[in-house]
């Protein structure tokens, strides 16, 4: 049985990441009609800004390969949340990551946070936090199995509905 590998992502692998950040964003739509759509290009202008980036040393794309095939991919970034505002020390955001589904369940995933987390830890970083779409029960078991915890819910309220909402409508009502 042939091994996962995880590796820095290189330049010709532009074409397996757009397909998986293209695979990404459509099983985030499924999930979940809110999450927007990409535009026509966007899976190629995605890929084309990770590679610009690659010798970033605030960033690391790192891909998951089997039998030569790129299966997956993540991409990871240190922050510094404003430090003249937050008594916050820099940390580690996991921006995407992805596995195709046909490989799920395999360890990609789990290889791939390790990676990043090896990453993380060599820039003296303490945490690191990611954002989990709430309608993917999967990702978010996930990701608990790694540990993570939630730590701030992101909600949104429509202003457009017509639903007995108290924020949509015309704002001048209560005035």
């Amino acid at each position: 049985m042939a091994q996962i590998t995880v590796r820095p992502a290189r330049p010709n692998d532009i074409d397996a990441i757009a397909r998986l950040w293209q695979a990404l964003v459509e099983f985030h739509c499924a999930l979940d009609a809110d999450l927007p759509p990409p535009t026509a290009q966007g899976a190629n202008s995605y890929a084309r800004r990770l590679m610009d980036h690659l010798d970033d040393p605030m960033a690391k794309v790192l891909v998951a390969v089997l039998d030569g095939q790129v299966i997956g991919y993540v991409l990871g970034v240190v922050v510094d949340l404003a430090p003249e505002l937050f008594a916050q020390e820099p940390s580690g955001f996991l921006a995407d990551i992805y596995v195709d589904t046909g490989h799920r369940r395999a360890g990609a995933g789990r290889a791939l946070v390790m990676g990043l987390t090896d990453w993380f830890r060599q820039r003296n970083l303490r945490f690191f936090e990611w954002h989990a779409a709430a309608r993917n029960p999967d990702g978010i078991a996930f990701w608990q199995a790694l540990g993570g915890r939630d730590v701030m819910v992101r909600m949104r309220a429509d202003l457009t509905s017509t639903n007995d909402n108290p924020v949509n409508g015309d704002s001048q009502k209560d005035a």
